[in-house]
């Protein structure tokens, strides 16, 4: 999967990455309220996927059944109050993406070269001619290489581990942490040219605010962006 960034899009990526519970959903969101962009959150994509598999009886190991499927699917990337949300042939999932079965499945779907392909095509269809926040794993190494933007929120496995507790899901930090890092295609990495922030003793308004600080070192235009400040809500 290389970028096509430089003749499929015309808008700007701020990339964000990070493990499972560091923050990086919570960051991404308000950041792109603050710039009026469009927040994506790739684990959607992956969710929506497991979840259309899911719904079709098929195991995730079962790469000829996965493509066929995936191949006559149609997943379209909607904007719904500067929120993308995914659709599956022209069904809503969000209401199923945090199901048990999804969180089971997930990682095991998400590491498949071919779906990690297809996400990245429909992210970058997402971001033509818009402006965008994309939180996953992988989007400043490898699906938005060339974005000058790109940071990387991390957690200590203890505060990342307290905070999935306290959203009352079931997750394996750990476990989630080594597949992340381990898998074959797009492993978790920290990007060369990111920024990385440690939330585990900070708000998210701070840390907002810190990346608004780097943006602005890194040349990104304000002129033509509606920055508001996090206390006008």
């Amino acid at each position: 999967m290389g970028s096509h960034a430089s003749d499929r899009r015309s808008g700007r990526v701020i990339a964000i990455d990070g493990p499972a519970a560091s923050g990086k959903s919570s960051v991404a969101r308000e950041l792109a309220r603050r710039l009026g962009f469009i927040y994506v959150n790739s684990g959607g994509f992956y969710r929506a996927i497991t979840w259309y598999l899911l719904g079709k009886n098929i195991r995730p190991e079962e790469n000829d059944l996965i493509a066929a499927a995936l191949d006559a699917a149609a997943l379209t990337c909607t904007v719904t109050d500067n929120e993308s949300r995914i659709l599956v042939n022209d069904m809503d999932p969000a209401n199923h993406l945090r199901d048990d079965r999804v969180n089971e499945t997930v990682s095991r779907v998400s590491r498949l070269a071919r779906v990690r392909q297809i996400v990245s095509q429909k992210l970058h269809d997402c971001a033509a001619a818009r402006d965008v926040v994309i939180e996953g794993r992988d989007i400043g190494s490898v699906v938005f290489p060339d974005s000058p933007y790109k940071f990387y929120i991390d957690a200590s496995p203890e505060v990342r581990l307290k905070r999935r507790a306290a959203q009352g899901e079931r997750d394996e930090i750990a476990m989630r942490d080594h597949d992340d890092v381990s898998r074959a295609v797009s492993p978790l990495v920290i990007a060369a040219d990111a920024y990385v922030i440690d939330t585990s003793r900070v708000t998210i308004e701070q840390v907002v605010n810190e990346i608004l600080t780097r943006l602005g070192q890194k040349g990104l235009p304000s002129s033509d962006v509606h920055i508001t400040d996090a206390r006008a809500r």
